[in-house]
């Protein structure tokens, strides 16, 4: 008998999922695990609704009610529908549980203290109109370095570069159209650089094992040739506070550092 964490996509809070959503993270999933249970092993499923970040914030705004209500509403939605589809997790629960807090900002400690969380100033993007931080996917212009229209403030899609908001031509906000504010704000950044060649050799092993596909290996390594620290802290109030900032109500950890750590305060 073998011990199996069967890790499900979070579905996100914003709001109601739909057939296809269950389709692809829900039904899938529960087969395995059934599958799984019955072929004698300890398995262990869980996911939960993922409730932070910006687009949670506008949508509550659309709606004219706080963020924490909102995701309340749409975790109960959520939660009624998954039940009603009898799909088998052993534990449902949700980015806002205060044993969620506790495991994120524990693992951002350690992270942090050991070395690979670094301050740097940065550039953030205002909502003139809110004075609230637009996400870089928030963000539209034009690629610099293709020329394309609609590259997002993370990446164009048109040549597969990296970018950084600053760097688009005539950025705008997907939500309301207008220029965005660029000002000064400090952030810990993940020092991806000091961790590139210990990523390396992890992908060289799969490559020699052949468990992944030569597309996806080649995909990864690309990444490594320009990798850059990323920022795991947002200016934003809905979040998780960071650690060491509690002085800083304005600012959260990113909501990609919180919710992928989901998988293990869940289990």
């Amino acid at each position: 008998m073998s011990r199996i964490l069967s890790a499900v996509a979070w579905p996100y809070a914003n709001g109601p999922r739909h057939i296809g959503h269950v389709a692809g993270f829900g039904v899938p999933s529960d087969v395995f695990s059934r599958y799984m249970r019955m072929a004698g092993h300890d398995v262990l499923m869980v996911s939960g609704t993922d409730e932070h970040g910006t687009p949670i914030l506008v949508a509550a705004d659309g709606a004219g009610v706080s963020a924490r209500e909102l995701a309340d509403r749409n975790n109960r939605l959520i939660v009624e529908d998954l039940v009603a589809l009898g799909l088998s997790y052993d534990l449902f629960t949700r980015t806002t549980a205060g044993n969620h807090y506790r495991v994120v900002q524990d693992m951002f400690a350690t992270v942090r203290d050991n070395g690979y969380m670094i301050e740097q100033v940065t550039r953030a993007a205002i909502s003139p109109s809110t004075g609230r931080t637009l996400p870089d996917r928030y963000i539209e212009g034009t690629c610099p370095i293709c020329g394309a229209e609609g590259a997002r403030g993370d990446q164009c899609d048109n040549c597969g570069n990296q970018m950084d908001p600053t760097e688009l031509i005539n950025p705008h906000s997907r939500i309301n159209g207008e220029t965005p504010k660029f000002v000064e704000s400090v952030h810990y950044f993940l020092d991806l650089p000091a961790l590139a060649d210990a990523l390396s050799a992890w992908l060289d092993e799969r490559e020699q094992s052949g468990t992944w596909r030569p597309n996806v290996i080649k995909f990864s390594k690309n990444f490594l040739e320009d990798i850059r620290p990323r920022a795991m802290t947002r200016d934003i109030d809905w979040g998780i506070p960071v650690p060491g900032w509690e002085d800083q109500p304005t600012k959260r950890l990113y909501v990609w550092f919180d919710a992928v750590i989901g998988y293990l305060s869940a289990s």
